[in-house]
């Protein structure tokens, strides 16, 4: 599995336990490196900076999101869905150095993973109308 992939899948399970228990994000994050040990340093700084980068940006992240989720409120969203969307909103309006598709793939294939039958198609949707948004906002 590539780093990248890693790190993501990582971010994703710290920021389900954020989301379940409503803890600290750094709580929540040495939580769970302490249970799931990593070696690799660039896992972990990647994931954590996905963690971080979303859980500080929330508010405005999880309005852009409910903007784009069309005839869907955050709260109805299933947990998993809710936080690669999170991790992923991040990842397409903070961090630059990462292509949109790249992000948007990679969300698509947790989402397969991780979610139910329909997660994947779910959060195309949302994280590609999150990205043509950001495209026209930039012309």
């Amino acid at each position: 599995m590539r780093k990248r992939t890693k790190a993501r899948e990582s971010a994703l399970k710290i920021l389900y336990a954020i989301d379940i228990t409503g803890g600290e994000p750094k709580k929540c994050i040495d939580a769970y490196w302490k249970d799931n040990e990593e070696k690799d340093l660039d896992v972990k700084t990647f994931a954590n900076s996905l963690v971080l980068g979303a859980a500080n940006k929330s508010k405005e992240i999880d309005k852009i999101i409910s903007e784009c989720a069309t005839n869907w409120q955050l709260d109805r969203m299933a947990v998993i869905d809710r936080n690669i969307l999170r991790f992923a909103a991040y990842e397409l309006l903070f961090a630059n150095e990462i292509p949109p598709k790249v992000t948007i793939n990679e969300a698509i294939d947790i989402a397969k993973r991780y979610g139910d039958s329909e997660s994947g198609k779910f959060v195309n949707g949302v994280l590609d109308k999150i990205n043509k948004d950001m495209e026209k906002n930039k012309k």
